[in-house]
């Protein structure tokens, strides 16, 4: 078998498609939105191919049928019109004033206007583009296609800067205002993005959009879903189970535990994280790629904000549908947020109570993001954390969680004490983020019983461990109250031995750190 090519980092549909590389055919999807309207918006999080989608429609609508050979829209389409496209990409315009922003707003107008010899010395963003679209109608006699990619990139980075994120959002507005006072003098128009575009109200005079982010039709869009994964990649799979010396089956359900679990909607398919996906196919193992491509600096921001813990990612939440497109100055909490940049998703739908369930994906998504909250607990040391955490990952796998427990309390002595720890929701807190990044096994907090609240459960292949943390009591106290409510008669019927641990921390201003545990 050749070896096969995969666009590692290229998000240019006609590149990929010269070279004969891996290309997941999304080609349908373009026919559909292409055919059905004018105005459309998507939502998607980062690296999630919303870049190579509009790519693929740029290529579409310049008419470049070649391209599109072997793919589902080559039987669609029977007319293939070429159309001026004026393609902008906002991506470049992240941590900038509004000076440095407006600047970026002219720079690529001209880029879009150099290939129709459009010559304009406006200083206005708005004026140019509604110049431009004007201009090239009169010159082809054609309707302009504008695509418009990560639109809201310059305002990410301000989200939880009232003062910075009021200014550059005027400018935005301002910059889109043509689109809809040029109405006739387009053919399609198509905006993407991570957050929603009622969220960041810039979109107030363009209101005839269409959002079809969480439509049931589209749901599949954007990444790979299982039946793409299975089919379009069947022989990838087999290569992949070769090199990892695992049966196809293991290797899905590899796949599946750590990449998968996207929903866009509900019910709609399971999607893969396209990026970890092809990486781990082109490099032959499982590993964290999606955050090793960068985190967020503004998601952190925004959980310090409303006081988001850790803690609360460990239980599912409900939202409304409304919830999802709430605006970020009546934003009461950053569910809306976090759903939109991929770190929690649509886990099930009530049509009774017509709530949707929210959840961490999958462990890419669990492990990758409290590594990036260790810091805010362990500060400088959070890196001799993680070798602890690995550590003790391989002792609790040999069902040693009294070693486990050792070697915390051996790291939590180096860590020295500071002025915000001395309270017991940190020390939870931190106990929550160290067990959660533990690999292979699952772990919740505060979960549910009918007589109360298990402060920390842990689910590996071969055992169920139930915590309880005590401050400045003792652990035969904690291991009394699991006994007493009798948390673990919620496990009778799952089949596991399930081991009860007391743990008692000191919290005395000096010397913060577990002092005793018990296991039964």
């Amino acid at each position: 078998m050749a070896m096969k090519l995969y666009p590692l980092g290229l998000q240019t549909f006609s590149e990929i498609r010269e070279r004969n590389m891996l290309y997941i055919d999304k080609t349908e999807y373009v026919y559909r939105i292409a055919s059905s309207g004018k105005y459309f918006f998507l939502s998607r999080p980062r690296r999630f191919g919303k870049s190579l989608l509009v790519s693929t429609f740029k290529s579409y609508f310049e008419g470049k049928k070649e391209l599109f050979k072997g793919l589902a829209i080559e039987k669609l389409e029977k007319e293939w019109t070429d159309y001026p496209v004026l393609h902008f990409d906002m991506s470049g315009g992240k941590h900038m004033d509004k000076e440095q922003l407006n600047r970026y707003l002219l720079y690529i107008l001209e880029l879009n206007e150099k290939p129709y010899g459009v010559i304009s010395d406006s200083i206005d963003p708005n004026i140019r583009l509604s110049n431009l679209i004007n201009t090239i109608y009169q010159q082809t006699g054609k309707q302009v296609v504008v695509l418009i990619d990560e639109y809201d990139a310059p305002l990410l980075d301000v989200v939880h800067q009232e003062e910075n994120l009021n200014e550059l959002r005027q400018i935005i507005r301002n910059f889109f205002s043509p689109l809809k006072l040029n109405e006739p003098y387009l053919r399609f128009v198509f905006l993407t993005g991570i957050t929603k575009f009622s969220q960041l109200s810039i979109f107030s005079e363009l209101n005839n959009i269409k959002n079809i982010s969480m439509d049931e039709p589209y749901s599949g869009i954007c990444g790979i879903t299982l039946d793409e994964l299975q089919t379009q990649m069947s022989e990838d799979i087999d290569e992949l189970a070769k090199k990892m010396s695992l049966s196809r089956q293991q290797t899905i359900e590899s796949l599946k535990e750590n990449y998968d679990g996207y929903h866009f909607t509900w019910p709609g398919p399971d999607v893969f994280n396209p990026y970890s996906l092809l990486n781990c196919f082109a490099d032959g193992k499982i590993d964290a790629y999606w955050f090793g491509s960068g985190t967020p600096s503004y998601l952190i921001e925004m959980m310090r904000k409303y006081d988001f813990l850790p803690a609360d990612l460990g239980e599912e939440m409900d939202a409304d549908k409304a919830d999802f497109d709430a605006a970020t100055e009546t934003m009461s909490n950053i569910m809306p947020l976090l759903y939109q940049s991929g770190y929690i998703t649509i886990k099930a739908y009530d049509p009774d109570t017509e709530l949707y369930t929210l959840g961490i994906p999958n462990k890419e998504i669990r492990i990758g993001l409290f590594r990036n909250l260790m810091p805010h607990y362990l500060g400088k040391f959070s890196q001799m954390g993680n070798t602890t955490i690995a550590k003790m990952s391989a002792l609790i796998n040999r069902d040693n969680m009294d070693g486990a427990l050792s070697m915390l309390k051996e790291f939590l002595a180096t860590v020295p004490y500071c002025d915000n720890t001395n309270y017991e929701g940190h020390y939870q807190q931190l106990m929550f983020v160290i067990f959660s990044i533990l690999s292979n096994y699952r772990m919740e907090v505060e979960q549910r019983t009918h007589t109360g609240r298990i402060d920390i459960t842990i689910r590996t292949k071969s055992r169920i461990y139930i915590m309880e943390l005590k401050f400045n009591g003792s652990a035969k106290e904690a291991l009394e109250q699991i006994k007493s409510r009798g948390y673990s008669d919620r496990f009778l019927l799952e089949g596991l031995p399930v081991t009860k641990i007391g743990i008692n921390f000191s919290i005395d201003g000096k010397s913060n750190n577990i002092t005793e545990w018990v296991i039964e």
